[in-house]
């Protein structure tokens, strides 16, 4: 007998497509679940990764400053703070040439110290030193333009930067700028000592000028606040001429 050949029916067919297509959905969602740990630890990996760089650059940077300040920094500050040392004495001794350029014994003037150690502590005071000494020879632009370049960092130098400016402008005629500038000396600090100088220099210019409410308003601070200093003693005489 002839075997009967098996045929498949139209509800054969779905179920087989049907059996197929939950096959198929299975093996998406643990490709998908796969490739979604995968994503997970790669990002994590990245990020490891990002923070591990990060922390590299933070101790590169780390160690850059220690070895700036311990094998530049330092003995660059302790040679300039060596070099500068002679032309301070002459300043001292109101050798102010000699100071700047030349003061002896193979040392370095201000300028040069100004030039060779530029970031120390030693090279931004030698432009001070350098402003107060041209000013001294009488040259006053060459004063304002190192006076102005100082960066002071202490309570005196902070006031007297300001009152040497105003001598340097007031010497080239600029007498608006100068009083401004003793005024700031005055203000810049609470200092006994400088800041009632520096009123009374601000108040004589006032006066010069006719300004007499300037000039008295500069008085009256030196009678109120520093009757006790040299330049109280005989604020009254000042305030009677501008009253």
């Amino acid at each position: 007998m002839a075997k009967r050949r098996k045929t498949f029916t139209p509800k054969d067919e779905a179920s087989i497509v049907r059996q197929d297509s939950e096959a198929s959905e299975g093996t998406v969602e643990v490709q998908n679940e796969t490739t979604s740990v995968g994503s997970t630890t790669s990002l994590k990996d990245d990020g490891k990764m990002k923070l591990i760089a990060l922390a590299g650059i933070i101790a590169l940077i780390v160690a850059a400053f220690f070895i700036y300040k311990y094998a530049f920094k330092n003995p660059k500050e302790k040679a300039a703070a060596n070099a500068i040392y002679k032309a301070e004495a002459q300043f001292a001794r109101d050798s102010f040439a000699l100071a700047l350029e030349n003061p002896g014994g193979g040392f370095d003037g201000f300028l040069d110290v100004i030039d060779k150690y530029n970031g120390t502590k030693a090279g931004n005071l030698a432009k001070y030193y350098a402003g107060v000494s041209y000013l001294n020879l009488g040259r006053h632009k060459d004063a304002i333009s190192y006076l102005e370049a100082y960066k002071a960092h202490d309570e005196v130098t902070s006031i007297t930067k300001w009152g040497a400016l105003g001598d340097a402008y007031a010497e080239d005629g600029n007498l608006d700028k100068a009083v401004s500038l003793y005024e700031k000396a005055a203000a810049t600090e609470d200092n006994d000592f400088l800041s009632p100088y520096y009123w009374k220099k601000a108040g004589m210019l006032h006066q010069r000028n006719n300004n007499n409410a300037a000039a008295l308003a500069a008085y009256t601070k030196i009678k109120e606040k520093y009757g006790e200093s040299s330049q109280g003693a005989d604020i009254d005489r000042f305030i009677a001429q501008v009253q």
